[in-house]
């Protein structure tokens, strides 16, 4: 039998965060690494969806003692009531990088344990600094608008209820609650680029600008992603009416595309492309195609990967590529 803490301020703001995003009903799984963020989410989910939330523990194997590790997260989880509790053990490929395929690996269990275990959503532990370190990324990296919005609350199964609270809040919201969480010794090494930008960039930033920093960024990225959200919507809609097929492919109309400002007109020919053949189109692939509608001087087809485009008697003409 667990012993309630005291209800404290961090506590009442991760319930409350929690509450916000459960589903109605359904099973309810924490992905629980055992640091902060995620212990407080599971202590929080416990809480707030007692008798249908349990834990998935992810082990990568990346380090020496993970097992360790998992066992000690799968016993926090099941003394705070959480059941089922799932360890499982993935393998880390390379591609992409340590980061990036570590993620990958992780998602797919998580989706696998998710499926098999029928559960209506998979809780998340980001924060509102991992929101900020990663639009301060694609700042970096001039990645764009869909970057720049950073993780969405909400994502298919996947939910991120901490996504309004500080890291320092789960630092308190565990103490207060009595638990040790466990801390990632790669959340502290230099190599790895977010931990320059969470331990150096940041904190620059926030002594040489003033404080408030990590929320103005996550505040750019709710309101891109307002934006965006409101262009897709727009360009569903008019790539439906404007969409024709065509010899082994699809076509829109020259006048509709140069009519339409550049946002809306590049997101028309990505998702025409994307629709169609199942490729995601580049910035700079699309900017080519948008260059047959506004810098047109009878440039012949452009050959993209696994695309053709082509302008023909007023439409640009999409088919498939060797």
């Amino acid at each position: 039998m667990t012993t309630r803490p005291r209800l404290t301020p961090a506590i009442a703001d991760t319930r409350r965060a929690v509450r916000a995003l459960l589903p109605s009903d359904g099973l309810v799984l924490v992905a629980l690494s055992g640091g902060p963020d995620s212990l407080a989410l599971a202590a929080a989910t416990a809480f707030e969806a007692a008798g249908r939330a349990g834990a998935v523990i992810v082990d990568h194997g990346l380090q020496e003692g993970s097992a360790a590790v998992a066992a000690l997260a799968a016993e926090q989880a099941s003394l705070l009531g959480l059941d089922p509790v799932i360890v499982t053990t993935v393998t880390v490929g390379s591609a992409g990088g340590p980061e990036a395929a570590a993620r990958e690996a992780r998602y797919r269990a998580l989706s696998e344990v998710a499926k098999a275990q029928g559960a209506a959503a998979v809780l998340l532990g980001h924060t509102l600094d991992d929101q900020a370190e990663t639009v301060l990324l694609g700042l970096a990296r001039g990645s764009g608008a869909a970057s720049l919005q950073g993780m969405d609350a909400v994502s298919g199964i996947y939910r991120r209820p901490l996504l309004g609270i500080r890291r320092s809040t789960t630092v308190q919201a565990c103490e207060d609650a009595g638990l040790t969480p466990w801390i990632d010794p790669h959340n502290s090494d230099p190599a790895y680029t977010r931990v320059r930008v969470r331990e150096s960039v940041l904190p620059t930033l926030e002594r040489e600008l003033g404080p408030g920093i990590a929320e103005a960024l996550a505040r750019t990225a709710e309101q891109l992603r307002e934006d965006s959200s409101a262009l897709d919507h727009f360009a569903e809609e008019i790539v439906e009416e404007l969409a024709e097929i065509a010899e082994a492919g699809i076509s829109l109309p020259v006048s509709a595309l140069a009519s339409n400002p550049a946002a809306l007109r590049q997101r028309l020919i990505r998702l025409a492309v994307q629709g169609e053949f199942h490729v995601s189109l580049s910035r700079a692939h699309t900017l080519e195609v948008a260059r047959l509608v506004t810098d047109w001087h009878g440039q012949g087809p452009l050959d993209l990967p696994g695309l053709r485009v082509s302008r023909e008697a007023g439409l640009i003409v999409f088919s498939r590529g060797d």
